[in-house]
């Protein structure tokens, strides 16, 4: 059998077996185990699919047509595996139940038919292929698996919207928690899914087709990106976020001026924001308050965010110490992990969120000043 070897063959190859691998990589991995699973399986069956291709680019179809329909098609669980993978990241009590498994009916059905076609002979395979499958359901499994993919991606990429919402109103340092990664490569993904749209509208109305096999080549490099972030990505399990229907309970509580002024006398006057970890729940011990009445007092009464309000007092001690300060002998960095910050990146995007310029432009615009 001979191979056609080239950029596409040696690509798809590649991302077979680094796909699997990084499959492998996630199931060990100690952190979000749960989650893992989901993208683990994500993985798998996007690097099989991928094998369709490889065989396709290769000539090996050419040479072996009885291939065809190798039980590798599994592109219909694409989409929930993701919507999961997402869900148990950012909500860690989620257990995967027989009620959701409706969401993989299609993927079961498909496997079943290539389970079926492949016990069945080369004849019955190509009047299958010219009568059936090229006509009608080939079409159906492919545009269906990316309208699906699409549809999820869009679902998960509201989850994370909702959970960075829930971060910023429960804790102070959030950067390595807020999964900005995972949701600019959810977008990203999404953004593929419509060109690939566009790209059955020039086939199938314009009898317009690429040549080159864009979609399932970026599709395998974002997938083993995602493996990538989601072996980086910290422990999720001890963030403990409040449930919608808490929500909805403090949005419904009146503001106490008294319950300001204990925020306030505890942020300000004690400097509970020198606590580089400090969280919502922390807060409310040390106020003595309940934490919906605490998250409402900030929301509400100083219109910020948990996150906002702890960061911009900071900003604050920041900018007093940076006006005494001997920056011959204190670096602005230090300064600022005394002043509660844990992170040279964070410090420098909240600093520059807080006062439109960066650290450095700040220390020069005060000296000019004086």
């Amino acid at each position: 059998m001979l191979i056609n070897f080239g950029i596409e063959v040696l690509s798809f190859g590649a991302l077979v077996v680094l796909g699997c691998f990084a499959a492998l990589v996630l199931l060990t991995r100690k952190d979000n185990v749960y989650p893992n699973k989901f993208l683990a399986l994500f993985l798998l069956s996007v690097s099989l699919w991928l094998i369709d291709a490889f065989l396709r680019v290769s000539s090996i179809y050419q040479q072996e047509p009885d291939y065809y329909f190798l039980p590798i098609y599994y592109s219909l669980a694409f989409g929930p595996l993701i919507y999961f993978y997402v869900t148990s990241l950012v909500n860690p009590k989620f257990r995967f139940d027989r009620r959701r498994f409706i969401h993989f009916v299609p993927v079961l059905i498909q496997a079943l038919l290539y389970l079926f076609l492949n016990m069945k002979d080369y004849s019955f395979k190509r009047w299958y292929w010219l009568e059936i499958h090229k006509p009608y359901t080939y079409r159906i499994e492919f545009d269906g698996a990316f309208l699906s993919l699409a549809i999820y991606v869009y679902l998960s990429i509201q989850l994370i919207r909702r959970y960075q919402k829930k971060i910023e109103d429960n804790y102070s340092d959030t950067h390595r928690i807020r999964l900005h990664w995972l949701r600019g490569l959810l977008i990203i993904l999404f953004v593929l899914c419509v060109a690939w749209f566009a790209e059955v509208i020039l086939r199938d109305f314009y009898h317009d087709y690429f040549q080159f096999n864009y979609t399932s080549l970026i599709l395998g490099f974002l997938t083993l990106t995602l493996a990538y972030g989601a072996v980086t990505q910290p422990n999720l399990t001890t963030v403990i976020l409040p449930s919608d229907e808490s929500d909805d309970e403090t949005q419904s509580i009146a503001i106490d001026e008294k319950i300001k002024q204990t925020i306030r006398k505890h942020m300000e006057e004690q400097r509970a924001y020198l606590d580089s970890t400090l969280s919502l729940k922390a807060f409310a011990q040390l106020c003595g308050l309940p934490i919906r009445k605490v998250s409402q007092g900030i929301n509400q009464g100083f219109s910020m965010s948990f996150h906002d309000y702890v960061n911009h007092h900071r900003v604050e001690a920041v900018k007093s110490q940076l006006k005494t300060a001997d920056l011959e002998v204190y670096t602005i960095q230090g300064i600022a992990m005394e002043c509660g910050f844990n992170s040279k990146a964070t410090f420098n995007r909240i600093f520059k969120s807080v006062t439109g310029v960066t650290p450095t432009q700040y220390v020069k615009k005060s000296t000019s000043i004086e």
